[in-house]
């Protein structure tokens, strides 16, 4: 093969490559609602929570790692973090933190559903669907019971890393 040919098959190749070199694992990880999220009290705007989201087997699962700035009635009044007082079963006046609040999500397309998320603030379990938006910095939580139209969607902020 001629030298000329060669590099123009190289010069093809690369840039048939390029692109696939050129997503980065940052890029690739925004894509995901994989990571570590911050939620926000609707009325003050204080972060009231830190959530983990893993994907594990291609099954969502979110674990608050903090709580924060909630209410004196949230509080536990002897100073030890908070527990879901009005959760029940095994979850009962267990700590908030370290508690696995989202589970059993699977992909769909753009969108993740088919799970169910736990308000430790009433201890209700809700369905509940998630989609990323604003490039991946926000996620949309869908939280409702019986039809998605008849519920409430909470938006998590990304926490950079």
């Amino acid at each position: 093969m001629h030298i000329t040919t060669r590099l123009a098959c190289l010069a093809g190749l690369f840039w048939l490559v390029l692109p696939a070199l050129a997503a980065s694992p940052a890029h690739t990880r925004l894509a995901s609602p994989a990571g570590t999220w911050q939620q926000l009290d609707k009325k003050t705007g204080k972060v009231t929570s830190i959530v983990r989201i893993d994907i594990t087997h291609g099954t969502l699962t979110g674990t608050v790692l903090k709580v924060m700035n909630m209410s004196r009635a949230f509080m536990a009044r002897n100073g030890d973090p908070p527990v879901c007082t009005r959760c029940r079963g095994k979850r009962h006046d267990q700590p908030i933190a370290g508690m696995v609040i989202v589970w059993g999500l699977r992909r769909h397309g753009n969108e993740w559903g088919d799970g169910h998320g736990l308000d430790p603030s009433n201890g209700k379990t809700y369905k509940i669907r998630l989609h990323l938006t604003d490039h991946g910095q926000r996620l949309k939580v869908r939280a409702y019971i019986g039809i998605p139209m008849v519920g409430r969607t909470l938006t998590w902020h990304r926490v950079a890393q």
